[in-house]
Parts: structure tokens; sequence; C-alpha cells
């Protein structure tokens, strides 16, 4: 059956609850809200943190990470790390990179090596992957994670702009990714790259135009890859995570603090990501236990892409007693339509 937007538009307006009604209607129902911010349903999503996979799953490999230094890469850092992998984080900022390694080394006892690193410029790529290959030796996983992004009406979006977020995300995966593959091809060494984007690829998104057209462009530059140099040994998967309140994002795409605020109401499991999930999933896929994947890009996102795009998912708003009404409503309809065709005939 479908509904036409204006009648949608009506039920939205005249049956579902205003925000504060419904936001009553939680915290009076059987549930009981644990968390500010989560939905009642969030208890039976629980945010598993620890490492799933088996100590020392990584032990012996060399794992290179751009943006390693805050957020989703020292969280995936973190987790290699104390699942025995030598791990390289690679960034801009070199106090933050050495902060962050002395960090993860003294809780997991293994090295950890802070490169300095701009993923747009090609010279300082390959400087890194040296310093890389002189520690470690070649890296045997690479995690494409260093992003820029920031919201703009597309109209305010001066060239600069658009160059500067497709230089870091689209442009530093495939130097990165070119650089190492290139070394792993001349070694005769198999690899695993993950990169990380974002679930608005399949869709696009307002207000974050160049940022869906680079990310879109890593996912298909995965795939490409996935077929041309499977034959070298190597894979490449992305992890396309949803909404995670790490202080980077939350700064740039979330200023007032007010998105991330209401982001459990079209979250179906009710509550936000968890750096440590995205880590988990990460070491999942980089490890021999997902060998036979290759050139997917996995949603890691609570369901929250498959709610945005229901023309009608809002109606989940809506109340048992206020479900009654509309069906009422509806039965009439149909009982009016059953007597008019009858009538005709």
């Amino acid at each position: 059956m479908m509904f036409c937007p204006g009648y949608r538009h009506f039920l939205l307006r005249n049956i579902t609850p205003s925000p504060a009604r419904h936001l009553q209607a939680v915290h009076t129902s059987a549930f009981i809200q644990d968390k500010p911010n989560e939905g009642p349903q969030a208890k039976y999503f629980p945010a598993l943190k620890t490492p799933m996979l088996p100590k020392d799953t990584f032990k012996g490999k060399t794992v290179f990470i751009t943006g390693g230094g805050t957020g989703l890469g020292k969280g995936m850092a973190m987790m290699l790390s104390s699942l025995g992998a030598n791990v390289v984080i690679a960034a801009r900022r070199l106090t933050v990179l050495e902060a962050t390694a002395s960090e993860i080394s003294s809780k997991t006892g293994n090295q950890v090596l802070a490169v300095q690193m701009d993923v747009r410029d090609a010279a300082n790529v390959t400087a890194a992957f040296d310093s890389c290959e002189a520690k470690f030796g070649l890296p045997n996983i690479i995690i494409n994670n260093a992003a820029g992004n920031f919201i703009s009406p597309s109209e305010r979006l001066s060239p600069n702009a658009w160059k500067t977020i497709t230089d870091i995300v689209l442009n530093g995966t495939a130097y990165v990714t070119l650089e190492a593959g290139k070394r792993l091809i001349k070694a005769n060494q198999g690899g695993v790259f993950l990169s990380i984007t974002t679930p608005y690829t399949r869709s696009g998104s307002a207000f974050v135009s160049p940022s869906a057209s680079a990310k879109a462009g890593v996912e298909t530059l995965t795939r490409s890859l996935t077929a041309e140099w499977g034959k070298y040994g190597m894979r490449f998967n992305c992890i396309a995570p949803g909404p995670i309140g790490t202080e980077g994002a939350s700064s740039r795409l979330d200023p007032t603090g007010k998105f991330m605020k209401r982001a459990h109401e079209y979250i179906p499991a009710g509550r936000l990501g968890e750096v440590e999930e995205v880590a988990n999933l990460a070491t999942y896929l980089v490890s021999d236990y997902s060998t036979w994947i290759s050139g997917e890009t996995l949603a890691l996102d609570g369901g929250s892409f498959w709610y945005k795009s229901g023309e009608m998912s809002r109606l989940s708003e809506v109340t048992a007693d206020q479900w009654d009404v509309m069906e009422k409503l509806i039965r009439g309809t149909s009982s009016r339509d059953k007597a008019l065709i009858k009538a005709k005939l």
C-alpha cells in the first residue's frame, strides 16, 4: 500500500505525538532508560568493548594506520596492539601521535611507532613507509583512516574547501594504498587494506558533498583493486560507521551538540556507536578469520541508514492508542470506498 507524501505529512502532523509527548511516553513505558540520549531499546544492543579475537592474533604482524593519533584511528591502534601487532600510527600532529604511541605501548607492552605524515603529500607518504620499513619491515595491514569533513551548504564551498577534503580522503587514500601496494608487490608479499568510509556513500548527502563524493571514490577504488590486485595476495574492504561521538567529528559536523543529543531517535538500536565497536570489526576484517571477504563495505550504524531512507519510518513515534485511531480512520475509508463501488455497480 502506497501513501502519497501529503497523506504522510498529515498523519505525522495530526497523529504523531510532539517530541515532548513522545519523550514522556518513552519515560513512562515499561522500559527504563539507563542513559541520557539513549532510547529504551538500547539495552538490547549492548556495546561490548573488549576484543573479540584471541590474544596474539596479530603477533608478528605490522599495521600501518593513518590518522592514528585520535578517535577511531587511536581505538583501532589500541586494540590491534593489544592483540600483538606492531603498530605504526601516522598523521600530521607529531606531538599528539607521540603521546598516543606512549599511551598504547604502556598499556599493551608492544611497540608503537609515531610517524609524522600528511596524506596529501605523496613524497611525505613515501617517507613514512620508509620509516615503517626501517623499524618493522613492510606492513602486513594498511588502514586508511585519515579523513576531513565539515558541514556546509554546497553553494558556500570554495574550490579550496572542496580540494582540501578530496585531497585528504580520496587522494590521500590513493597515495597510501598505491605506495604500500607497489612495495608489497615488489616484495612478493600479500597484504590487507581497510578504509573507513560512511553510510551515505550509498545515497549521497546534503551539506557534506565533498566528503560524500570522495568517500564514494574510496569505495570504488576498493572494489577496483580487489579485482586487480587479488592475484598479488591482497584484499580490500571498507567500514562505514554511523554516528560515533568522537571529538573531531563532533566539532566539525555537530558544533552545537544538538545532533548527537537526538541521534538515538533515528537509530533503531537506540544509541550512538562506540569506538571499540569499530575497532572490533576492523580487527576481524584485517585478520585471517576473514580471508574470503574482499571488495565489501560493511555499514556499522545501528540500522540508522535504513531508518532514515524509509519514507514511513517516523511512524515509529506513533503510540498504540494513536494507532487505534488511525486504524479506525483507515477502516472507515475502506468501508466508504466499498459502499461507493457497490452503488456504482
